[in-house]
């Protein structure tokens, strides 16, 4: 074979690898493109993925606190009003302590309450000997209205033996509040009478100032309710 066939045929071969050599260069470099923008795309949604989840948390956070901020809000309010309403009750209940306080000034209303409240005692007990406690100042109205209490018991239960009736002369119920005293924490008592069975396994208090507590818890769903409007 003659030089210059050889040298042509060299050449054609040259040209050849390097066409598949180009070939294959721009294969690699397409492939490395197509995996470069495929984890790009990747790395795009993951990041999209994290931002929104962080959104989603920093969302809820803000949702929670709003929340607990509205639930303060709310319970704050709602112990305001409480706290009008007990301050209201506690008004009308000291109210009513003082129009009490006035009722014995009334001697004759107030005989014939202490009255009923001795005989209902009597007939919420049914005791054949009952001791009372009263004010030191009650006690005369009291001894002058033993008799009359007894005789109205038995009538009203149909006996023929009248109970025993002591006044407790060793302790006396306390007196009521001072005006200038209205805030001291010292017991007191605005009438009325506790009564107690001989043994003392039975008392009943039957105060001005207990009915007045059972009267006001009692009816304090309602004076709430109408508090509320």
């Amino acid at each position: 074979m003659k030089d210059a066939d050889v040298s042509k045929q060299i050449q054609q071969m040259i040209k050849f690898i390097r066409q598949e050599a180009e070939e294959k260069a721009n294969e690699i470099s397409v492939t490395a493109e197509e995996e470069f923008n495929i984890e790009k795309l990747q790395l795009l949604e993951a990041e999209k993925k994290k931002i929104k989840q962080e959104y989603e948390r920093k969302s809820k956070q803000i949702d929670v606190r709003r929340k607990i901020e509205y639930s303060m809000q709310l319970n704050a309010s709602r112990i305001k009003v409480l706290q009008a309403q007990d301050d209201t009750v506690n008004a009308m209940k000291e109210a009513s302590r003082k129009a009490l306080s006035r009722l014995a000034n009334d001697k004759k209303v107030y005989r014939k309450l202490l009255r009923d409240l001795i005989l209902q005692g009597l007939v919420r007990m049914r005791e054949p000997s009952v001791i009372i406690r009263c004010r030191e100042s009650d006690k005369k109205i009291i001894e002058s209205l033993i008799e009359e209490c007894k005789k109205d018991y038995m009538d009203k239960m149909r006996l023929q033996q009248p109970p025993k009736i002591t006044i407790d002369e060793r302790v006396y119920l306390p007196p009521p509040k001072n005006g200038n005293a209205a805030d001291s924490l010292e017991p007191f008592c605005n009438g009325g009478v506790v009564m107690a069975s001989e043994d003392g396994k039975i008392v009943l208090e039957n105060t001005l100032d207990a009915r007045l507590d059972v009267i006001f818890r009692h009816k304090l769903p309602e004076i709430r309710k109408r508090l509320l409007g």
